[in-house]
């Protein structure tokens, strides 16, 4: 974590300097601290802002004080530290972080040198969770970091759901895996694991759900998977012809900073199930307009190893494969609509066959 420039005390929307003891008076509101100095910005990129102890029914509202006048950008990084609070302030805050397009994470903020120690795990437990979801990227739990359950509320003869008012802010935020994950966890209701976030839903760790898409050029089957992240847009497309596939990957992040990798880059491969395929030399990528883009020509007969494989990624390494840039795409969610796509190419591979008879 970074250190900060200034702090906003509970009471009002405007920044002094940070102190060990700025919420000593009102210890039962959020306190928000944002960091903008240049040291985090040339890091992160953009402001990290701390949120932190019980949610009051004001917070909401001096956390859009800080929208308004601009110390809150679009797409800031927003670390919650609290145990819960005003179910209506969380949901709030929620729907300002999601206008934002803020991404959310569990984190304590640093405290000056010449504080009382103060526990470096975060814990964001019932209403906050609530705050949490409203981020578009919503990192997963760390090391001994704790997230807790949704607020529920428990009908006679029935298993716990969320409140009326939870159940359609999740709706709304297009979270609906959320009402299954709150019915999972009874057994341990005060903590999820990292992984838990992810299958779950709750985390998407920087990643949005993936698209698919197919189409016909022409008599030949095109599938373009797809997904926005927080560092760029990915996207894989598969060209299915006669006479073999045609696997190219789309690293859209920026016309600057695609220049940039592939100036690094010596190699590039593919990967289907996390494990490194197709590799090639230089030859095999190039940057065009926004996008780095990796090319290959594969055979038909590899087409099932692809579809029906759990992920897919594409990736640029330098010689000694140290570092690398790149992406995977998890398919689960996406498996229905390429089994369409494999039943097309199929029947496209058939056709060149049947017209020679």
């Amino acid at each position: 974590m970074l250190a900060g420039i200034g702090i906003v005390s509970a009471a009002a929307g405007m920044a002094h300097a940070a102190t060990p003891d700025s919420r000593a008076d009102m210890p039962n509101q959020l306190a928000i601290q944002v960091n903008a100095d240049k040291l985090t910005l040339a890091v992160a990129k953009v402001p990290q802002i701390y949120l932190y102890g019980n949610i009051d029914a004001g917070a909401a509202d001096r956390f859009e004080a800080l929208v308004r006048s601009g110390k809150v950008p679009s797409g800031s990084d927003v670390y919650l530290n609290s145990p819960g609070g005003d179910e209506q302030a969380a949901i709030a805050l929620g729907r300002l972080f999601r206008t934002q397009a803020v991404t959310t994470h569990l984190g304590v903020p640093r405290r000056p040198s010449r504080s009382a120690p103060v526990s470096k795990v975060a814990v964001c437990t019932d209403a906050c969770t609530l705050a949490y979801m409203g981020g578009l990227y919503r990192w997963s739990a760390t090391g001994n970091d704790r997230f807790g359950a949704l607020p529920l509320r428990t009908q006679q003869g029935n298993a716990p759901q969320p409140a009326d008012h939870v159940d359609a802010y999740l709706k709304e935020l297009n979270l609906t895996a959320e009402a299954q994950y709150s019915r999972k966890i009874q057994a341990d209701p005060n903590v999820l694991s990292g992984d838990e976030m992810i299958n779950s839903g709750l985390a998407n760790n920087g990643r949005l759900a993936p698209t698919v898409t197919y189409h016909m050029m022409g008599n030949d089957p095109l599938l373009t998977l797809g997904q926005s992240a927080r560092d760029g847009q990915y996207r894989i497309t598969l060209l299915c012809k006669p006479d073999g596939l045609t696997l190219t990957a789309y690293y859209m992040v920026g016309a600057e900073r695609a220049r940039k990798l592939v100036s690094r880059a010596t190699r590039s491969y593919f990967e289907v199930d996390n494990q490194p395929t197709l590799p090639d030399n230089r030859d095999g990528f190039t940057v065009t307009s926004e996008s780095v883009v990796i090319t290959r020509p594969v055979p038909l007969s590899q087409l099932t190893q692809f579809l029906s494989a759990r992920s897919m990624g594409a990736w640029l390494a330098d010689r000694g494969g140290a570092v690398r840039y790149g992406f995977t795409i998890y398919l689960d969610s996406v498996r229905n609509r390429l089994q369409s796509y494999g039943d097309a190419c199929a029947q496209m591979a058939k056709a060149p066959a049947a017209s020679k008879r």
